[in-house]
């Protein structure tokens, strides 16, 4: 029996408001929700919506939320759940980016980053064991894990290509299954597929009749992007920096960097580091409008082109993926993604992690003279209180932010 509709609002609310700790953290934050407290998805329901959702382009925790939304209470459901899976990131990021672009770096404030890094790492390597334990079911999953892991981390194969290749394997491997039912109606899904797309361009073309500022490039850029990015938000980072650093000078390489950890630290998901960035391009170049005012409309359009290709993806495609839920090639093709992920978190995490303990890199090897110390004990701590002693994130948060904060004044 599906919950209440105001029920599904107040969930979906307190999964925005909790969702830190990136797109790992994020989805087992879902799975701890709605499939272990509420029931109101089973196992096998949740990983087959979270493997399409790893198969789209842009946010999968977002399209998961989406997606989830819509089984409960349909369309509304899924906007609902869209839609607060991102507010509480929006407003905290809308009020860190103002903050950031009116005022100077103060100390404090670069301790807390300092301490908060570790702990969210301590977050990112919890939600990997997590999703592998429901994911890595026997040898032939924990095998794929492996080698997508040593096929990003060794060889620099990309994402895509990962996913791509895991999905055939799988689906090779799961021929023979039953006939799915009959398709939902073709017209159907072009009339909500052209709703979505006139939506979702409509702002880029009234930034372009408004033709001044960085207003139309912003929505083009990030409009692109929204289409382009698989594998979810580290894989679009390196473009995004290197376009909005390079190409555009909406931000320097520093302020780039200053807008992950604020995305790092904060509820929602990590591509909101891309509304850091708008709103300082439209703060930097508000078109004669007042700076403050073109950075919040900067910042909207910019979550605008993000997110609502999301919301096309999931009411156009999950009729479709729901019919075919008991088909086993497609089945076994999407838990194959699902496994090949893992491996992938877990290169992000050793990633992360170096990125934590050392200072200064020579290529992609740290140079060891640069441990960071506190970090590395910090880090430990985290992993610790969280693994061992089942602590919650946001008192391991907390406290880690707290020390390093106190940390930056000594």
């Amino acid at each position: 029996m599906n919950p209440s509709y105001a029920e599904t609002l107040r969930t979906f609310l307190r999964i925005g408001l909790l969702s830190f700790g990136g797109p790992a953290g994020q989805i087992a934050t879902m799975h701890r929700i709605l499939v272990d407290e509420k029931r109101w998805l089973d196992e096998p329901r949740f990983l087959h919506a979270l493997n399409f959702c790893m198969l789209l382009p842009g946010p999968e925790a977002q399209q998961l939320a989406t997606y989830s939304g819509w089984l409960l209470h349909g369309t509304r459901g899924g906007l609902a759940a869209g839609i607060l899976f991102v507010l509480p990131g929006f407003l905290v990021m809308l009020a860190l980016a103002s903050l950031y672009a009116g005022f100077t770096h103060v100390q404090v404030v670069q301790g807390l980053f300092l301490g908060l890094k570790p702990a969210v790492l301590a977050v990112v390597v919890q939600a990997g064991l997590r999703i592998g334990k429901r994911a890595l079911l026997d040898t032939w999953a924990r095998g794929l894990a492996l080698v997508s892991f040593l096929a990003i981390f060794a060889f620099g194969v990309p994402f895509p290509l990962i996913v791509l290749a895991a999905g055939l394997a799988g689906w090779l491997r799961g021929q023979g299954g039953a006939v799915p039912p009959p398709a939902p109606k073709a017209g159907n899904t072009l009339g909500t597929a052209l709703l979505w797309l006139l939506l979702w361009l409509a702002p880029v073309a009234l930034a372009w009749a408004y033709g001044q500022g960085a207003f139309a490039t912003i929505g083009l850029f990030f409009a692109k992007l929204a289409v382009v990015t698989f594998g979810g938000a580290y894989a679009a980072l390196s473009y995004v920096a290197q376009q909005a650093v390079e190409h555009h000078g909406w931000v320097s390489a520093g302020e780039m960097l200053d807008g992950l950890g604020l995305a790092e630290t904060t509820p929602g998901p990590l591509v909101l580091v891309n509304q850091f960035v708008g709103f300082l391009a439209g703060y930097r170049q508000p078109g004669g409008l007042n700076p403050w005012l073109g950075g919040v409309l900067a910042a909207s359009l910019t979550v605008w082109v993000t997110f609502v290709p999301s919301f096309l993806w999931i009411f156009a495609g999950a009729p479709h993926v729901e019919r075919l839920r008991g088909h086993a090639a497609l089945s076994s093709a999407l838990s194959a993604i699902t496994a090949a992920v893992v491996g992938v978190i877990f290169n992000l995490a050793l990633w992360f992690a170096l990125h934590v303990a050392f200072a200064r890199f020579d290529g992609n090897w740290p140079v060891w003279g640069s441990a960071q110390p506190l970090q590395l004990a910090l880090a430990a701590g985290a992993m610790i209180a969280m693994l061992r002693f089942k602590l919650g994130m946001l008192p391991v948060l907390g406290v880690c932010a707290a020390v390093g904060a106190v940390a930056s004044l000594v």
